[in-house]
């Protein structure tokens, strides 16, 4: 979808598809499907007259779902339930790109059913395949420091990626080994991580960070000194996956997923994970999910394999 007076919302969703391609490593047959089914989502907004996806009401998208049901093939068929479903999760994905990383104040899809289709989770990894992944950055080189802190802070605290390189130096620390992270919503929360992730913040911080004359605040930079973006930690990540020798599909968030996975095989309560990774959910039901930072702690100490 290109960015011109016949398609307002085009750049936005060259964001969101880029970022499925490069973050998420989806295939270029799944992107490809992602995009034509956005491309009848641009058609619906245009007879609606919505120009602007900050705009768009759960209303507008309730309308949206049956409005699938109702358009016609070119051959008269209607669109297949599978077909229905996924272009339904493709918005719902916009959206939620939208509000969690390209500034969106809302996400207008968050409620929206998902016509019988969950969300498309990465598979949690197994335990041994996380534990060479976390073993494989070097630790002779700044960028082996840094993408093994990097590593140990995604599965030790289950960030996500965006989280993550929007760290500053300050956010973490290092002595109660937890870490402030601003997530979705700009809701903040503090995470607990493991000796191991302090051990290789320590490292990076003392060894790898002051060699690359860092020219702001950020706790992982490259080799500029520059924020390290979400694009260079997925280009660094390949590498170690491949150095690893797992074969398993691996995304940055394939650790954030394994982080709650393992907690829940260890015994974790659900709800508690909920509040350690700042699921959206557990704003709408803190009532009864609301954990105590020293409860959290406890749950991670007994349940987290790197705690």
């Amino acid at each position: 979808m290109s960015a011109d007076r016949d398609d307002p919302h085009g750049a936005a969703v060259a964001r969101f598809l880029r970022s499925l391609r490069v973050e998420r490593g989806l295939a270029a047959a799944t992107v490809a499907a992602y995009r034509r089914d956005l491309r009848r989502y641009a058609t619906f907004l245009a007879e609606r007259g919505l120009t602007d996806l900050d705009a768009v009401t759960p209303e507008d998208l309730e309308a949206f779902t049956g409005w699938l049901r109702a358009v016609r093939r070119p051959d008269g068929g209607a669109l297949a339930p599978r077909t229905v479903a996924r272009t339904i999760v493709a918005v719902r994905g916009l959206h939620r790109f939208r509000h969690a990383d390209d500034g969106a104040a809302t996400d207008p899809a968050a409620d929206l059913p998902a016509a019988g289709v969950g969300r498309s989770l990465p598979r949690a990894l197994a335990l041994e395949d996380v534990l060479r992944l976390l073993d494989a950055p070097p630790t002779s080189t700044p960028e082996g420091l840094r993408d093994r802190a990097a590593l140990e802070l995604l599965y030790g605290a289950g960030l996500r990626v965006s989280e993550l390189v929007g760290l500053d130096v300050d956010d973490v620390d290092r002595t109660e080994r937890t870490v402030r992270v601003l997530g979705k919503g700009d809701r903040e929360r503090i995470v607990p991580f493991g000796a191991p992730a302090a051990d290789a913040v320590d490292a990076w911080l003392t060894r790898g960070r002051p060699a690359r004359s860092p020219a702001g605040p950020a706790l992982l930079v490259n080799r500029r000194g520059g924020r390290l973006t979400r694009q260079g930690l997925w280009g660094a990540m390949r590498g170690h996956v491949r150095a690893a020798g797992v074969t398993a599909v691996v995304t940055p968030h394939s650790l954030r997923h394994s982080f709650a996975t393992h907690l829940l095989d260890g015994g974790a309560d659900v709800r508690e994970v909920q509040e350690l990774l700042g699921h959206a959910s557990v704003t709408t039901t803190q009532v009864y999910t609301l954990v105590s930072r020293g409860a959290m702690r406890e749950v991670y100490a007994r349940a987290h394999p790197r705690a």
